[in-house]
């Protein structure tokens, strides 16, 4: 009886299996019928190879080669149909990839460039480091110690009105860090990287640090809250303001003309002593007067001084031995005047119908 009817379970299985796998056409459906006929648990083979342990010994020997014939059957069955279904899935794959070369091509997308920001930036670091000075960067978010104390600007000092700026607070709406100087915010100058440059590479010294600061003031045509500057320092024994005066006409003819004029007219400011405001030959009217000079001849572009003691030694450097004079450009102001910018914020706002120009 159970040689019967392990005959009948071979017959039926060679005559549904191939019906079935001719109905596959897909990877998954293969391996889907793969585990319906050669499953460990449940597969008809399987089954039909386990119940061989019922049968006598001679009935084991009639049955088993052609049970194991079935198994061999579907397996390479199974095999070459998941190979064509493979092969023809590579094929539609390699239609949809395949690229047409009698298309015409598609048009270039617009290539990017510098910032004109960037441009004058890099220029200037070039023309520095050309003449000896490291370019150096710092924190944007800055102590009290380093952007006003560190620098001759205490707590009280009224120069402080004018770098309004933002304080950071703690999660708590507390001040962050503390008080006094131990309070953090946004810097308002890079001269707040002076004293951290002398800490580091002592006397002599020689340095630009360029970089964003941030003011906490409204925005209009002239005004920015958040803008750049190129911060200058040179530290060394008998250094003079004339010195000061040999490197700001270096910088202005480099990038004004050959014929650019430099004058220097006193003016107070904290960290530095005596301090000047510096003014060039305008470049558009040659000194006569234009609306970019507002009719003066000439163009304010940078603050600057002989370093003053107490900012020496905030650096650990003696002012017995060592002096020193600091300048200071508005890197925003020299793109605006380079490139004749009527308005600042175009400079940040991202309008690439402004920003393709250059």
């Amino acid at each position: 009886m159970m040689d019967m009817q392990i005959e009948i379970s071979i017959g039926k299985i060679r005559k549904e299996f191939p019906v079935e796998l001719a109905r596959v056409e897909s990877v998954e459906a293969a391996e889907v019928l793969r585990v319906k006929y050669l499953g460990r648990k449940a597969g008809l083979v399987t089954n039909l190879m386990g119940e061989l342990g019922g049968l006598s010994v001679e009935e084991r020997k009639k049955w088993g080669p052609a049970s194991n014939d079935l198994k061999r059957f579907i397996e390479n069955a199974l095999a070459e149909k998941e190979r064509a279904l493979e092969s023809q899935s590579f094929e539609k794959d390699l239609a949809r990839e395949r690229a047409d070369v009698t298309a015409p091509p598609l048009p270039p997308s617009p290539v990017g460039h510098r910032h004109p920001e960037s441009m004058v930036r890099e220029d200037l670091e070039d023309l520095f480091a050309s003449m000896g000075f490291l370019v150096l960067d710092g924190p944007e978010i800055e102590s009290d110690y380093y952007n006003f104390e560190a620098v001759n600007i205490p707590a009280d000092h009224p120069a402080r009105d004018m770098q309004d700026t933002f304080y950071l607070s703690a999660k708590d709406g507390s001040a962050s860090g503390g008080k006094g100087s131990n309070r953090w915010l946004m810097r308002t100058h890079t001269s707040s990287v002076q004293v951290r440059a002398m800490k580091i590479h002592g006397a002599p010294l020689r340095a630009i640090v360029p970089g964003r600061v941030f003011r906490n003031e409204a925005t209009d045509a002239r005004h920015e809250h958040t803008f750049s500057q190129l911060e200058g320092v040179v530290i060394d024994r008998n250094i003079t303001i004339a010195h000061l005066k040999g490197v700001i006409e270096t910088v202005a003819r480099h990038l004004y003309g050959g014929k650019t004029e430099v004058r220097l007219r006193p003016k107070f400011y904290p960290f530095v002593e005596p301090g000047v405001n510096g003014e060039v030959s305008c470049f558009l009217c040659s000194g006569k007067g234009c609306r970019v000079c507002k009719g003066a001849g000439w163009l304010e572009v940078f603050g600057a001084g002989m370093v003053h003691p107490n900012v020496l030694r905030a650096g650990s450097v003696d002012p017995k031995k060592y002096q020193g004079f600091a300048f200071g450009f508005g890197l925003t102001r020299l793109v605006m005047l380079k490139y004749g910018i009527e308005d600042v914020r175009l400079l940040q706002g991202g309008d690439m119908r402004f920003l393709s120009q250059f």
